[in-house]
């Protein structure tokens, strides 16, 4: 098996399996604010076994590809959303779960404006942005107890850059 990913572009219908994808398309669910401002409503499922929804603020290092994939995790006790709060592509890997294991990663690459919502339990990558600044919105649990959990790979895989079908 080979142990590069390619990057896919980011779609609600190919994220669908992961979670939820956070954009502005299609039309507005309804024009608010005096009919300056269209609003998209209810477009990620939060979901938490306990605790409280909470808004952090993440400033992570621009990485570049190719980028070497070491670990993924996954939060069991609540879906967590990354906003960016510039308008830059960020990458977005995630992973199907397997018996409690990662299954072989897959790699998106956000456009300019989206977000992603990943599902309680979705096995992903750390945030990634590619280029600073690295400033993003989190939503997430805020609770009592563990809620993170790691998988390290014993052999790497290598996110190439190149766009296309995994090779």
């Amino acid at each position: 098996m080979s142990r590069l990913i390619a990057l896919e572009p980011l779609t609600a219908e190919a994220f669908a399996p992961f979670g939820d994808v956070l954009d502005i398309s299609g039309d507005p669910d309804k024009i608010i604010n005096q009919g300056l401002c269209g609003r998209y409503h209810d477009r990620a499922r939060l979901d938490f076994a306990d605790g409280r929804a909470g808004i952090s603020l993440f400033n992570a290092q621009a990485r570049s590809l190719p980028l070497r994939l070491e670990m993924v995790e996954r939060h069991p006790e609540g879906s967590q959303a990354f906003l960016p709060m510039q308008r830059a592509p960020f990458l977005v890997v995630v992973a199907p779960d397997e018996a409690g294991q990662p299954g072989r990663p897959r790699a998106f690459l956000t456009r300019e404006g989206q977000g992603v919502n990943y599902h309680r339990g979705t096995w992903h990558g750390v945030l990634t942005p590619l280029s600073e600044p690295g400033l993003f919105a989190v939503v997430d649990r805020i609770g009592s107890g563990a809620n993170l959990e790691e998988h390290w790979f014993d052999t790497p895989f290598t996110i190439t850059g190149e766009t296309g079908p995994a090779s």
